[in-house]
């Protein structure tokens, strides 16, 4: 489809860039969030289906305690997850046409959702979900944007290892036609190798933001019990972690970051620690 993931060369040629552009660490708050969310399925969760499972930087702080079964449509995405998760299975699929032939207890679709722009083809993301989501079971879906709450975003982040090697990004997030379901990110990624060189890279990605009528319809019509989470009810964007305490995140520059809250002011894109989006869908029990 016109602007799959693989299709940007954040996901193809720069993806060994990943870890340094978005490191794994500041996925650990947000990941012990969505494990609480999993764990009030109505039952046992231990197997999950992560969907759009990237460099799997979600996944490495959910398989402590998880069984996970990482799905992407980027070959090189799931290599860089296969050296940070070589104990999880990996599977390469499209999102919203892969069959597994068999059910787990949940399924997560991280933010690699906001790539779909289309209805139709987050129907069928949704329909995937259903598919694989045993009966008593639950489904989370996180999206970045909902055109309910949407304002322009500007952020920065990045971070260095010990070989020298450093990448930055900055990025403006905005919306050229807010009539229809997408928006617009435009990225400079600045890569610096351990011997020095350095490239600039510029790249503009479009990205769904659809409406919270939508999702909520759209995980009805699949067979899904529908509710919303975080940043979507009006209640603050920032949760509380696993444990009970809040959480925030540093910057690769060693200052605080933040991000728009749920009532869409714009903030800093460099942390992801708390989603602002969550829809659930849970999928009844016989009887």
């Amino acid at each position: 489809m016109t602007g799959a993931p693989d299709g940007y060369r954040l996901y193809r040629d720069l993806a060994e860039w990943w870890p340094l552009i978005s490191p794994p660490q500041e996925y650990a708050a947000e990941a012990a969030y969505l494990a609480t969310v999993l764990s009030s399925a109505d039952i046992p969760v231990r197997e999950v289906l992560d969907l759009g499972s990237g460099g799997g930087h979600v996944a490495v702080h959910l398989k402590r305690r998880l069984t996970l079964t990482l799905v992407d449509l980027s070959q090189e995405m799931l290599s860089v997850s296969g050296r940070l998760n070589p104990d999880c299975a990996h599977v390469q699929g499209d999102m919203r046409t892969i069959r597994l032939g068999r059910m787990f207890d949940a399924v997560v679709v991280h933010d690699s959702v906001d790539y779909i722009t289309r209805s139709t083809d987050l129907r069928q993301v949704i329909e995937t979900a259903f598919a694989h989501c045993r009966p008593g079971g639950i489904a989370v879906f996180v999206p970045d944007y909902i055109a309910d709450t949407f304002e322009p975003v500007t952020g920065r982040g990045g971070s260095s290892d010990t070989t020298g090697k450093k990448a930055s990004f900055r990025e403006r997030t905005w919306d050229p036609d807010p009539a229809d379901d997408w928006i617009q990110s435009e990225y400079e990624f600045v890569l610096r190798a351990a011997d020095g060189t350095v490239q600039v890279v510029q790249e503009t990605h479009r990205l769904g933001a659809f409406s919270r009528a939508t999702w909520v319809g759209l995980l009805a019509a699949a067979g899904f019990d529908p509710e919303t989470g975080s940043g979507i009810d009006g209640t603050a964007g920032w949760q509380a972690a696993a444990d009970g305490t809040a959480s925030s995140q540093t910057g690769a520059d060693g200052t605080a970051s933040s991000q728009a809250g749920a009532d869409g002011t714009a903030g800093d894109r460099a942390d992801p620690a708390m989603p602002r989006n969550l829809f659930i869908g849970r999928r009844s029990a016989p009887g």
